[in-house]
């Protein structure tokens, strides 16, 4: 059984409006991909040398060997995209290192084949599931444990780890894994000029150094990466509330992508490429320029209204308002949508706690 004293879901499903109103790094993972591409068509051959020196590259595949779920060709594509929450070095100021880092935000990204639609299953880190047992990136075992909290996948052994236990869950291979950290994640939108937002309603989180007035506000990478971790004033104060918050603020920085000009720019595009893959961690089938410039050719026109993004569908553990549970059949429909290339149908999130909040009402992207 897991230790459960270590919350972070609070208000046990309750309600909780705080006098005043989260995608944490994760949000550049998507479109960091994006501006690679615009390298790869500029002929920059310094660029190519610099940018491939700063990938780091995880061999997930040679970590988990064949138990894995079957390969679907059915030209679709699954990543995980996970926030690390490593609070060593330059990302101490967000808090104590516990040990370790925790990947606090995760996101199950579904491309469906032909590239023009995709769905974000977003998983949260308190959500008590059966971790597999697995090994870490030095070849220990690492034993599984019944109710364990999702982040802890992570925490015990790594990406390969993260990545064998959203297989057990859903029963899908996942094709690619992205990791990103919190400091690269404040320069990339440094580099894109900030992101625009519009606030309904006040958001003063201490917790996040947050303090945001209504109204229209241009965040820099500061601010920014506090909205993506607010949870205290926004809904109930819980994760699933900062997860709706972190799905709304991804909208924003796709839309920003898309409007900051690196097209024109070189040295814009070239800070934004060097940001980028010096922020993320792939796996080992992306660890270069070219090939993450071949995958995000088939992201690059994807808009925000080409995005479904859904919380896993759960319900606050009767034993612990600080935990949730996943809904074995609406979760079970997720993932088989998923798995058959379909759109995630709207009965699947109908029951959920997960997407009953009105976090994503308070952030509005331009």
């Amino acid at each position: 059984m897991t230790d459960r004293s270590n919350s972070r879901i609070r208000g046990g499903g309750k309600r909780r409006r705080a006098p005043g109103k989260r995608r944490r790094a994760t949000t550049v993972a998507a479109w960091s991909a994006a501006a690679l591409v615009l390298v790869g068509g500029s002929g920059l051959g310094y660029a190519y040398f610099k940018l491939d020196g700063n990938l780091k590259g995880v061999d997930i595949n040679a970590q988990l060997g064949g138990d894995r779920p079957a390969n679907t060709d059915n030209g679709s594509q699954d990543i995980l995209v996970l926030g690390s929450d490593s609070r060593a070095g330059a990302n101490a100021k967000y808090g104590e290192d516990g040990g370790g880092a925790r990947s606090d935000t995760a996101m199950i990204v579904h491309i469906y084949k032909g590239h023009k639609k995709a769905s974000v299953v977003s998983v949260p880190r308190d959500t008590l599931i059966e971790r597999p047992a697995c090994t870490d990136s030095d070849g220990k075992t690492v034993s599984g444990e019944q109710e364990a909290m999702f982040n802890t996948a992570y925490e015990a052994g790594g990406p390969a780890c993260a990545v064998k236990t959203v297989e057990k869950m859903s029963g899908i291979r996942m094709d690619h894994y992205i990791e990103v950290d919190f400091t690269g994640f404040k320069k990339l939108i440094n580099d894109l000029g900030g992101v625009k937002i519009t606030t309904t309603e006040s958001i003063n989180d201490p917790k996040s150094h947050l303090r945001l007035d209504p109204g229209t506000h241009t965040l820099d990478g500061e601010k920014a990466l506090g909205l993506v971790r607010t949870r205290h004033s926004v809904g109930d104060g819980s994760d699933l509330g900062r997860i709706q918050l972190q799905q709304a603020f991804i909208k924003a920085l796709m839309n920003q992508v898309k409007s900051v000009g690196v097209f024109s720019d070189p040295k814009k595009l070239y800070d934004v490429a060097d940001t980028a893959t010096s922020a993320i961690t792939p796996d080992s089938q992306l660890d270069s320029v070219n090939k993450l410039v071949g995958f995000a050719g088939g992201l690059k026109n994807l808009g925000t209204d080409d995005v479904k993004m859904i919380t896993l569908p759960v319900q606050y553990d009767p034993n612990d308002g600080n935990r949730v549970l996943p809904l074995d059949k609406a979760s079970q429909q997720v993932w088989t949508a998923l798995r058959h290339d379909k759109p995630i149908p709207a009965s699947a999130t109908k029951d959920s706690a997960g997407d009953k909040g009105d976090a994503d009402d308070v952030v509005k992207n331009h």
